[in-house]
C-alpha cells in the first residue's frame, strides 16, 4: 500500500460520477481504504426511523467517501493535474504534474 497522493486540506476537481466537475476540500483521508470525503460533495441520504436518541428521526444527509481515483488535486487555476512525488533537498515533496508546482500539505 502507497501512500495517498490527496491529503486532508487539498483542494480537489471530481472526475467521475453525479458529482463531476465540482472542487471541494478534502475533510477526511483513509488510505487503508484509498478513500476520501469532499465537503459539499457526493452527499448521501438515509432514511432514519425515530429513537429515543432521535425522536424526530427522518432524513440524515452527509458526505459519503469516494474512491482517490475519482479526485484530482486542482490547480491554482481550478483544473485537475496528476501528483509525483519528488525529493528536493533531502526530503520527499508532492509536484503537480501539469505545472510542476510544489503541493504544500
Amino acid at each position: 500500500m502507497s501512500a495517498l497522493k490527496i491529503k486532508k486540506g487539498d483542494k480537489v476537481v471530481i472526475l467521475s460520477g453525479k458529482d463531476k466537475g465540482k472542487t471541494g476540500e478534502v475533510t477526511k483521508a483513509f488510505p487503508k481504504d484509498s478513500k476520501v470525503v469532499v465537503s459539499g460533495v457526493n452527499i448521501a441520504t438515509r432514511h432514519r426511523k425515530a429513537t429515543q436518541a432521535n425522536p424526530q428521526g427522518g432524513l440524515d444527509r452527509f458526505e459519503a467517501p469516494l474512491h482517490v481515483s475519482n479526485v484530482a488535486i486542482a490547480t491554482a487555476d481550478g483544473k485537475p493535474t496528476r501528483v509525483r512525488f519528488e525529493t528536493q533537498d533531502g526530503k520527499k515533496v508532492r509536484v503537480a504534474v501539469k505545472t510542476g508546482e510544489k503541493i504544500d500539505g
